[in-house]
């Protein structure tokens, strides 16, 4: 299984979940799933490859495992 890292800033209740490197380009692009769908904002981040290489997670604790959250880097 491939390793990902989970960063969480708790200020802001957010948290970013990187599933891949992100090139030297950095994030190409970014694709905002419809917020009233999925109940708040996640942000899908994809590489000039159009690899998905991170999501970030707005509101977080409402929205991610509190065990992901609890073992997440602080920001």
């Amino acid at each position: 299984m491939a390793e990902f890292r989970v960063t969480y800033d708790a200020k802001a209740d957010a948290a970013y979940i990187y599933l891949g490197e992100v090139g030297p380009s950095g994030v190409a692009s970014m694709y905002p799933c419809d917020p009233i769908r999925v109940g708040g904002m996640i942000n899908l981040d994809f590489d000039d490859s159009g690899r998905l290489v991170g999501v970030e997670v707005l509101g977080a604790a409402s929205k991610l495992p509190r065990t992901l959250i609890d073992q997440a880097e602080r920001v």
